[in-house]
């Protein structure tokens, strides 16, 4: 190979450069803050970022319906004077509970589904760690309809795209130039 195809390889690095320097310097906010959450999701249990789960102290029985564990949730929520629409039920049967989110707030009512009592009532940190992670942090606050968190989502995946491609070959062309030199 010639020197113009050795010139042509170092102004492509060159161009890698500025693109992988430019495209890393507004994105590097953002990995750092999905790689942080990432490790806080990945040990959410074991850092206590999720409450734990209770147990039932009834061993057997009928189970309440769950139109009864949302009242109960709701019930709750009305006492601490926090909005008591409820979001989902997580439904635990081989503990014996039933977990009533929200959709305004990140609590959590931990209900016996035997007995109706309430176990417990905590903060799901993991819920808005979650929701940082991903980017519809901005749609929860804002009421949107998931633009954030794709807008989000598809920037920083085709950042890192291009940084991965971009970093491959500011690794292999001085490679390739100094093996295309030394012939």
């Amino acid at each position: 190979m010639g020197n113009s195809s050795i010139q042509q390889k170092a102004k492509t690095v060159r161009l890698y450069r500025t693109i992988h320097k430019w495209l890393g310097i507004p994105l590097i906010i953002f990995f750092l803050l999905i790689g942080i959450t990432s490790i806080l999701l990945a040990w959410k249990k074991k850092v206590e970022l999720l409450p734990p789960t209770q147990k039932t102290q009834v061993e057997n029985g009928t189970w309440i319906l769950p139109s009864e564990m949302v009242r109960i949730g709701e019930e709750e929520m009305h006492k601490l004077g926090r909005d008591p629409a409820v979001d989902r039920i997580d439904i635990r049967p081989d503990k014996g509970i039933a977990k009533v989110t929200f959709k305004k707030h990140f609590s959590e009512v931990q209900v016996d589904g035997y007995s109706g009592e309430v176990l417990s009532i905590s903060t799901r940190h993991s819920d808005w760690i979650e929701k940082l992670h991903d980017g519809s942090i901005v749609d929860y606050y804002t009421a949107g309809d998931e633009g954030a968190k794709l807008f989000y989502s598809t920037l920083t995946s085709l950042g890192l795209i291009l940084l991965a491609l971009s970093g491959f070959y500011l690794w292999y062309y001085p490679k390739l130039i100094r093996k295309l030199k030394s012939r």
